[in-house]
């Protein structure tokens, strides 16, 4: 039977791949609730049918807004946040509005109308793990985020279990490892990497590039997304992860090798402030308890699908780079 399924944050990265997802593999509409800050693009939602998905142009702080879609669906698909930990570093207070105020309404709205509610959240919450630690995070990982990004979605993630523990919310969560694939900003690592080279200039390297994130698709995150709505606990919260862990040097080179260059081709900048060193995500719950596997196993493979969706798409990701970029020389990155 098909839903109606709100999506906040719906032009942005990965929910956008998400609206994406859910119009080819359901017969669900949708509407998305995104209020087009630089991360939102409506070019990503450009080609969707009109009679499937609507789009709303709004913030989750505007309770009366939130209210009313709230009402009209079944399921909400928590995705909006402020999420770029340089811009938390440089402005926390739009982190503190959208990740904690905007959670709050949301699910404010769902309580009230006794709506399906799920909530997208990162797996920076839990801090970060030593290069040489065997260790993965679990739900059971203690909290200990690093910038005001991921103490905003740990604040967040808290809301959600209070509400579902106090007042019955019909909540489930999601912390997803690194994200790649269509649809980027190219603010992001990877987009950053590729987007410069396609335009001529060296790509930048975070210090020595230790630094070891555990990288997934878009499209996995979203299919485990979709089976954590139709079949996980309420109350539950399921790590999202591809076993995909690389270091920062190790995919900038692979990006480099896959685009002709020589795997040096790069310049080291100024490493970032309180940078966490390892994330790896044990998803084994999601994978046992919900039947989920990811369809991109070979990072390689998806890196190179990634790389020629930025070759066909430059028209989408050209208007972001020089403001980007002159952002990123002004902090000396």
């Amino acid at each position: 039977m098909a839903r109606r399924i709100l999506v906040t944050g719906g032009a942005g990265f990965i929910g956008s791949n998400f609206v994406h997802y859910l119009v080819a593999n359901t017969d669900d509409s949708v509407t998305v609730l995104d209020k087009f800050t630089y991360a939102g693009n409506e070019a990503s939602l450009a080609g969707l049918p009109e009679d499937r998905v609507t789009v709303v142009h709004g913030d989750i702080c505007d309770a009366e807004l939130v209210d009313r879609l709230i009402a009209e669906s079944d399921v909400v698909v928590h995705y909006a946040a402020e999420s770029h930990n340089d811009n938390s570093l440089h402005d926390p207070r739009p982190f503190l509005d959208t990740n904690i105020i905007g959670t709050y309404t949301l699910i404010e709205a769902a309580r009230r109308h006794e709506k399906r509610f799920h909530h997208i959240s990162t797996d920076e919450v839990y801090g970060d793990l030593e290069l040489d630690d065997p260790e993965r995070f679990t739900d059971q990982t203690p909290y200990n985020p690093s910038s005001p990004y991921s103490s905003t979605k740990a604040g967040s993630d808290l809301l959600v279990r209070a509400w579902v523990r106090s007042f019955g919310l019909q909540a489930t969560i999601s912390n997803c490892s690194n994200n790649y694939g269509p649809r980027q900003h190219v603010e992001k690592f990877i987009p950053r990497q590729i987007t410069n080279i396609l335009v001529g200039d060296r790509p930048k390297l975070y210090g020595e590039g230790l630094n070891v994130r555990d990288w997934i698709h878009a499209d996995d995150h979203s299919s485990a997304v979709l089976r954590i709505v139709e079949a996980g606990r309420i109350g539950e919260t399921y790590l999202i992860g591809a076993d995909g862990e690389r270091n920062n040097k190790d995919v900038l080179e692979t990006i480099l090798e896959l685009m002709g260059q020589p795997r040096d081709a790069y310049e080291h900048v100024v490493d970032r402030p309180g940078h966490d060193l390892r994330y790896a995500i044990d998803a084994s719950k999601l994978r046992d308890e919900l039947g989920w596997a990811p369809a991109y196993q070979d990072f390689d493979r998806g890196l190179a699908d990634t790389i020629a969706w930025y070759r066909e798409n430059e028209p989408w990701w050209r208007p972001q780079k020089d403001a980007t970029e002159a952002k990123y020389r002004e902090q000396g990155q």
